[in-house]
């Protein structure tokens, strides 16, 4: 489609680094920002990516760094999906239509991309903890630079936020927050902060208090009449302005705002305003998610990121072309079909209604869901709550944010033998979001918790039979099914049957080499098994299933046979599924070798899936060639037998 014209930009094509920005008039700055707009809008409906959060903020990322210093001050985004514009306008404005692909722009603030990007930021609620330490370090070296910390209203959500402000309250030094409050976060605001104001001018004391002034002045005619007025204009204000600061001045933070976020004058007077005053600052911004453009404008979830798709409608630009169902989507279709079954059955979420496929549940019985939040701790603890008293909660988070509650699934659920389901979506490698959202973690810090059963489904209706397992079957513990983002692999669903604790499939008899293969990597598996048998290797190929329990009775079987068994897992290879059976085999009589195949000891960075399996060597080619290679090492005996140490 081609790269975005600069020569139509008059400010913009200049705009190599902010101090290009700050050479700029403050009276030009608001064509300033309808170029940066313009120019996101151009490039990021051709590419993908985050969207509707960098079109919000284009007025305060220029008025920040328009008065502030950076890269000397810091800024410090929260997430990153906000980053865009602060991307264009600190040098990397012409690698923007590479974002989120393999070797080009990350989608989120990334420190080695730039050393505008102070902190790296992938998961909600960080900036404020990472700014006091940053302002906290500035002072012990009696170095002299601002602090700001940029939240978004939806990571607010998030304790962490809460926490730092607390401790910078108390700690007293000079850094500024900035709440870009758009009122929309991945899912709409759930937090009791949302709902805070309206409940307090709801109470019965205000509203008696309002009574009282409406009677006296409708005593008065034309001029009760004009005071009326007065007294409601006032009442806005209290609510738009006063009561807010009440929240943040009480942790210790002086308050601004709020102020209309989209208005460049009036941000960068306010923040030159408040940029040398001493002490924590908190100034609030209102922002409209999607701004500038129509379609985003409309539907600020659905434009929250996006494929290519056509700029004058935001339609898609390739439709599917098929009907085989998401992951996420079967899981939620799944979930409703129980729901209408068990009374006692609910749903638990972070933020990620849509995202985990439960909007269909909040449809059609909103009183089954509970969204509670960027708080994944929280809806941790909040299910082992429901369980201990009866109820069915399937919890249902991103395997790279239930990082995030580690503690809350150790202590709260697993340790009290609660009957807690954890739906963990977006397992293995996700894709463009990269390191930070891959889900290459959760078999290893699963698998050592106690009283904790681990599936991994080969395609949705394994997903289907392993979430009524261990909702109906598995009762006596926890149980965590993780998925994989993305379509599955359009077999037919049927009703869901109870699967035996443990237990894998067989796939296929063999006789050189043994597999196991868990998850999404099973039909990579099956395509290298089916290549090999080509080539005259003839490969006898498991789907694992459980990670935890093992199939003691399958392990023993291979290894009695084979002296080589190769594992496959979209996971951590240290301490995952290959590991398990590593320790299971090395606790036994039998010499068999084991060859664990996953994500090796390093951090995978952003790509397609297709690309990033490739790279691992976790695709079909790739399995078909460390097979082959192992063969080559290590030939097959002629006698194979049990070998006792």
């Amino acid at each position: 489609m081609g790269e975005v014209e600069l020569n139509k930009y008059k400010f913009l094509q200049n705009i190599d680094s902010p101090t290009d920005l700050r050479k700029i008039s403050q009276n030009e700055l608001p064509t300033v920002c309808n170029e940066v707009r313009e120019f996101m809008i151009d490039t990021i409906t051709r590419t993908g990516g985050h969207f509707g959060a960098g079109l919000g903020i284009v007025e305060l990322t220029v008025a920040m760094h328009y008065v502030f210093n950076t890269p000397d001050d810091k800024l410090i985004f929260d997430v990153g999906h906000q980053g865009y514009p602060h991307k264009i306008i600190t040098g990397r404005r012409d690698k923007l239509q590479t974002i989120r692909q393999k070797d080009g722009l990350s989608g989120f603030l990334k420190p080695s991309e730039s050393e505008y990007d102070a902190f790296g930021a992938g998961h909600a609620s960080t900036s404020i903890s990472a700014a006091l330490g940053m302002a906290t370090a500035r002072d012990l070296s009696k170095k002299d630079y601002k602090v700001v910390a940029i939240i978004g209203d939806g990571a607010m959500t998030g304790g962490l936020a809460f926490e730092a402000m607390n401790n910078a309250g108390v700690q007293k030094r000079d850094l500024i927050v900035i709440l870009n409050d758009n009122n929309v976060s991945i899912d709409p605001n759930v937090s009791a902060f949302s709902n805070y104001f309206n409940e307090l001018f709801a109470s019965s004391l205000v509203n008696s208090f309002r009574d009282n002034v409406w009677e006296m002045t409708g005593k008065h005619g034309e001029l009760g009449d004009r005071l009326r007025k007065i007294a409601a204009k006032i009442e806005d204000g209290v609510k738009a302005i006063v009561t807010p600061g009440v929240l943040f001045e009480a942790l210790g933070f002086k308050y601004f705002g709020p102020i209309n976020g989209n208005n460049i004058n009036k941000l960068v007077k306010m923040l030159k305003l408040i940029k040398d005053i001493k002490g924590p600052v908190f100034l609030h911004v209102m922002t409209q998610k999607g701004k500038g453009y129509a379609p985003a404008e409309r539907d600020s979830h659905y434009l929250h990121a996006i494929g290519k798709i056509d700029k004058n409608t935001g339609n898609p630009l390739q439709l599917l072309k098929d009907k085989i169902p998401l992951y996420q989507t079967v899981f939620g279709e799944s979930m409703l079909e129980f729901c209408k079954k068990d009374e006692k059955l609910v749903a638990v979420t972070a933020a990620m209604c849509e995202g985990t496929g439960l909007d269909v549940l909040q449809k059609e019985m909103p009183e089954r869901l509970f969204d509670v939040g960027i708080a994944e701790g929280h809806a941790v603890t909040f299910s082992a709550g429901l369980a201990s008293q009866g109820v069915k909660p399937v919890v249902a988070i991103y395997s790279t944010f239930l990082q995030r509650a580690y503690d809350h699934i150790i202590h709260d659920c697993a340790l009290q033998k609660l009957h807690v389901v954890f739906a963990i979506d977006r397992a293995g490698v996700v894709g463009a979001d990269g390191p930070t959202h891959h889900g290459v973690f959760d078999l290893v810090y699963l698998r050592s918790i106690p009283n904790m059963i681990v599936m991994a489904p080969k395609n949705e209706q394994e997903l289907k039979d392993m979430l009524y397992s261990a909702l109906y079957v598995y009762t006596n513990s926890c149980s965590a099914i993780r998925y994989p983002r993305g379509k599955g692999l359009g077999v037919e669903l049927r009703e869901a049957r109870p699967m035996e604790l443990g237990k894998s499939e067989t796939i296929s008899k063999g006789t050189d080499i043994a597999v196991i293969a868990i998850g999404k990597t099973v039909v990579e598996a099956v395509r290298a098994k089916e290549q090999l048998q080509n080539e005259g290797i003839s490969v006898e190929l498991v789907n694992g299933r459980f990670i935890k329990p093992l199939d003691s009775e399958m392990l023993d079987d291979l290894a009695s046979r084979f002296d080589l068994i190769v594992t496959i897992e979209d996971g951590q290879a240290m301490g995952g599924f290959g590991t398990a059976v590593l320790e299971y085999i090395n606790t036994s009589e039998y010499q068999c070798k084991v060859e664990i195949l996953g994500i090796p000891d390093k951090f995978v960075e952003h790509g397609t899936q297709e690309e990033l399996y490739k790279i691992l060597g976790l695709d079909t080619e790739g399995i078909v060639n460390k097979i082959k290679n192992l063969l080559d090492r290590e030939p097959v005996l002629e006698e194979k037998k049990l070998k006792k140490f």
